[in-house]
Order: C-alpha cells, then sequence, then structure tokens
C-alpha cells in the first residue's frame, strides 16, 4: 500500500491495482477520508481484492501515528505499518537507469491501460546522453540534452505498426518526449512534463 498525502488535503493512494484520490482531514490523528475517484482498471492475480480492501481501511476512519520514518494506521481489523518512501527507496539516478513507463500524462488527467501495462514502454539515458529503449512498438533512439530538471529529447523509431491501442500509446509516449521536459524524480518514480504540450509521463524504475 502506497499513500500519498497532497498540499492542499488531498491524499492518493494504491495497493498494486487502481490509484483513489480525495480530500483528507489528519485532525485528532485520526484519517478521514471523503469521496474518493478512482482508476477504473481491471486487476487480477495477487491483487485481485485490493482495491476493496484499501477502500475499507481509509473509510474506517484509522487512527494514525507517525514515528520518526514510519506511519502506523489501525482500522477496520487491521495494523498497516508503512516506511517513508525517501527512507525506504531513496532517489534513482535520472542517467543510467532503465525506467518504464506505466502513467501516461494529459492536461488534466493520468491515464492507465492494460495495454500500457502489457506493452512496458522503456527509456534509459545514458551518461553520454543516448537514449534507448521502446515506445510501445517501435524501438527508440535519440539524444537527451540534462539541464539540471530540464530534459530536452531528440527521439527517432523504427517504422513497424502495431495494433491501434498499443500505437495510440506510443504516440502518446513519443509526444511527451518531443522537445523540452520537466523532469522530477520521488524516489523510484519519474514524472516528465513536457514544456510545449503539457502532456507528460509516470515512470518507474526497473
Amino acid at each position: 500500500m502506497t499513500l500519498t498525502f497532497v498540499e492542499g488535503g488531498r491524499i492518493a493512494a494504491t495497493s498494486g491495482c487502481n490509484t483513489a484520490n480525495g480530500q483528507v482531514d489528519l485532525q485528532g490523528n485520526t484519517l478521514q477520508v471523503g469521496e474518493l475517484a478512482s482508476t477504473m482498471m481491471a486487476c487480477s492475480g495477487d491483487v485481485m481484492g485490493a482495491d476493496e480492501w484499501q477502500a475499507g481501511l481509509l473509510h474506517s476512519q484509522p487512527t494514525w501515528t507517525l514515528s520518526g520514518d514510519t506511519l502506523t494506521l489501525k482500522g477496520n481489523g487491521a495494523t498497516v505499518t508503512m516506511l517513508d518512501r525517501k527512507a525506504a527507496h531513496p532517489d534513482k539516478p535520472l542517467i543510467g537507469t532503465t525506467w518504464v513507463v506505466n502513467t501516461l500524462l494529459c492536461t488534466d488527467a493520468e491515464v492507465r491501460s492494460v495495454t500500457l501495462d502489457e506493452v512496458r514502454p522503456t527509456l534509459t539515458i545514458t551518461p553520454d546522453g543516448k537514449v534507448s529503449g521502446t515506445a510501445g512498438c517501435n524501438t527508440m533512439t535519440g539524444s537527451a540534452v540534462v539541464d539540471g530538471d530540464d530534459v530536452t529529447f531528440t527521439i527517432a523509431t523504427t517504422r513497424m505498426m502495431c495494433a491501434p491501442e498499443v500505437m495510440e500509446v506510443e504516440q502518446q509516449v513519443l509526444g511527451a518526449l518531443d522537445g523540452k521536459t520537466k523532469a522530477t524524480i520521488d524516489s523510484d518514480v519519474l514524472t516528465l512534463r513536457n514544456a510545449g504540450n503539457n502532456t507528460g509521463l509516470k515512470l518507474r524504475a526497473e
């Protein structure tokens, strides 16, 4: 389970399947959430039922305690102990890490899909600025100029054709990597936001 607390009294939660977002009140050492909006991806296997378990915990008004890097929630018959992400997983380096796209960022939405999870677009930047990876269907090559948290991409690809839903993912990946982006790293998550078209990607270190 991963909880993210955002300025403005908001929370994002995921337990391996969908991500839920909404308002949160932490006063009185009780975690109280309002109505949560969630992504709608179908999940199976080990994460089947994770959304229901998560909703049951969060809506039970669990008590919370914070001790150093450890947050403990107690509610709905469960005790959940979580470690701060920075302590559990320090920031990965931008250069030399293989990053896997798991979320597409639009102007006002974050999009995940089964197709995206299946094709697993990847991105790697080498110390000499070369780019390699896959956009979903085709192989990517090119270069990246890194200036602080600004990363400017020049990308070329092979010319294969895949299923329409795969090509749609690829077009969004390539659009996000078209030119100058702003890069932020939080633990093992890289967020790239395109400065020109305001699309972007969330990627996780492999």
